[in-house]
């Protein structure tokens, strides 16, 4: 499945979106980035004059690229052209560890390992890197699809 077809069928838009491209993606694993832009709606508001990427956020990313993108790719089975439409997706879980800041205009790369996918829930370890390549966060997400 290219990549532009998982991007096309995520279930959100800006200013929910938090995928920017995918590097790659198999049944057990992907990648992707997102750069958090300067005028991202949450920074207005999280620490005055000293912006922060909230962790709801960072879970949000890692989310978005480690699980949803995974999720859509291991359903690939389905009619590419309904995918979208026909997808339900539920977090049902997260256990998440933060080790450093994100700020505005940092860049982002998102791993993620299945763990498993069976009965359609997913669950995945999922790390989170700056661009020096330090752990910004780890742990584990899970969720639910219904296509």
């Amino acid at each position: 499945m290219p990549y532009h077809t998982i991007l096309s069928n995520l279930p959100y838009t800006k200013p929910f979106l938090f995928v920017d491209d995918l590097v790659s993606i198999t049944s057990n694993r992907v990648e992707g980035v997102y750069t958090f832009k300067a005028d991202e709606y949450f920074y207005k508001g999280h620490f005055t004059d000293n912006p922060v990427t909230p962790g709801v956020i960072l879970v949000e990313c890692m989310a978005q690229i480690g699980l949803v993108c995974l999720g859509i790719f291991l359903l690939k089975d389905s009619s590419e052209d309904k995918l979208g439409e026909m997808m339900q997706i539920a977090l049902s879980s997260h256990q998440m560890d933060f080790y450093t800041p994100v700020f505005p205009k940092e860049r982002v790369t998102v791993i993620s390992e299945k763990e498993y996918f069976r009965f359609n829930k997913l669950k995945c370890n999922v790390k989170m890197l700056n661009k020096a390549g330090e752990i910004v966060a780890k742990g584990t997400i899970s969720g639910m699809f219904k296509n």
